[in-house]
């Protein structure tokens, strides 16, 4: 199997057809509707499952099969999701120097669609070519962006792959994300007592004081080389003359040793049931595992089968652990072996996000590349 050279110029157009269609959480539809039609349009299968109604959303996730044209390979997916972090419905696409960029008022989109993008092309080099190719399904989830939700609602039944590979990470292409964390979120509530602040201030209970007299104790942003805590957003309080009586926090800790994880999250919630305590108040705490951390080695199957393509190809494929967590940790979990392996998105997240057109291109080429690798794995 001969691997076409990518045509850079139809790359890019996908790409950005792509991003221009705006898709944050919850709002994916016409993204789908989109891809739905360029999938269709190849002669893919493409079927819909019922995910919107579990992550209140206007869109499904989508499972694609190209069935196989040889046999006796192994059954892989690719996979990417269709939400951004943020809208970005005027997004304004400049091409520069071998790099596509926003004008900075906006996301490019990149993450994750420079995955979607890359894969969607490796796809239709595979049909326009008939490169050989056993059976290859394609997993493109939604509310991935807010927690995995998506991935949490696929229905596996759709589902009839024996591994694969989510394109959602950062260059260089090729590298294997071997290790996430554990990570929990937690939903605080803390009560105290209104009174008015100029007349009686002494009969309340500020929940504001107990939040600023706990977090003060907490051991918190790098806890260690694998550990890490959060305190995210913080609300509370109506006047300057009311002793404020509630206040509500979001916090989080990740680890991708899940004992480190637990002892950070204990130590929080002891510091803000302590400090309510101390000053009469009340302390309400939600705790949710919104993810469960997964260690890879070169053994594992995906793993071997990307780095070996990588390597054909001339990358490198390094190794690497990751603070963050993708859709791989839900199918991880659920039993779906994948790794996720490193893309074109750099600065994501951000105003400033780019792909460099090379880069995008080395992702259709390593889609290609794992496809013949898997060829190889017939008896």
């Amino acid at each position: 199997m001969t691997i076409p050279e990518v045509q850079h110029d139809r790359l890019i157009e996908l790409f950005t057809t792509l991003c221009r269609i705006n898709s944050p959480s919850r709002q994916e539809r016409e993204v789908v509707e989109y891809v739905k039609g360029f999938l269709r349009g190849l002669g893919l299968e493409v079927q819909e499952d019922n995910a919107a109604q579990a992550v209140a959303g206007n869109a499904n996730n989508l499972v694609a099969t190209l069935p196989a044209n040889i046999s006796g390979v192994p059954k892989i997916f690719f996979s990417a999701h269709f939400d951004t972090v943020e809208p970005n419905p005027d997004v304004k696409i400049i091409l520069e120097n071998g790099l596509l960029r926003t004008d900075g008022s906006t996301i490019l989109g990149a993450d994750d669609k420079a995955g979607m993008s890359a894969i969607l092309e490796a796809i239709r080099i595979v049909v326009e070519n008939n490169l050989p190719h056993g059976q290859i399904q394609l997993l493109f989830t939604v509310c991935e962006e807010i927690g995995l939700k998506g991935a949490r609602a696929l229905d596996l039944s759709l589902v009839d792959s024996d591994f694969g590979f989510v394109y959602d990470s950062g260059p260089p292409v090729g590298a294997i994300v071997s290790q996430t964390p554990t990570h929990d979120t937690m939903e605080v509530r803390l009560l105290g007592k209104p009174a008015h602040a100029g007349v009686e201030p002494e009969k309340g209970i500020s929940a504001i004081e107990i939040a600023a007299h706990a977090i003060t104790r907490m051991r918190l942003g790098r806890i260690d080389e694998e550990t890490t805590a959060n305190i995210g957003t913080i609300h509370g309080g109506h006047a300057t003359n009311i002793v404020c009586p509630e206040v509500q926090i979001r916090a989080e800790a990740r680890s991708r040793t899940t004992a480190k994880v637990d002892a950070q999250v204990a130590h929080m919630i002891e510091c803000f049931e302590k400090a309510a305590q101390e000053r009469g108040g009340h302390a309400e705490i939600h705790l949710e595992r919104h993810y469960e951390g997964y260690q890879l080695t070169e053994n594992d199957l995906p793993v071997r089968v990307a780095r070996a393509a990588a390597r054909k190809i001339g990358l490198e494929a390094p190794m690497r652990p990751t603070g963050g967590g993708s859709d791989a940790n839900i199918f991880i979990a659920r039993g779906l072996p994948c790794c996720v392996v490193g893309t074109a998105m750099e600065k994501v997240h951000t105003h400033e996000e780019f792909v460099r057109i090379e880069n995008l291109a080395r992702s259709v080429d390593l889609a290609l590349a794992i496809i013949r690798e898997v060829n190889q794995m017939r008896p």
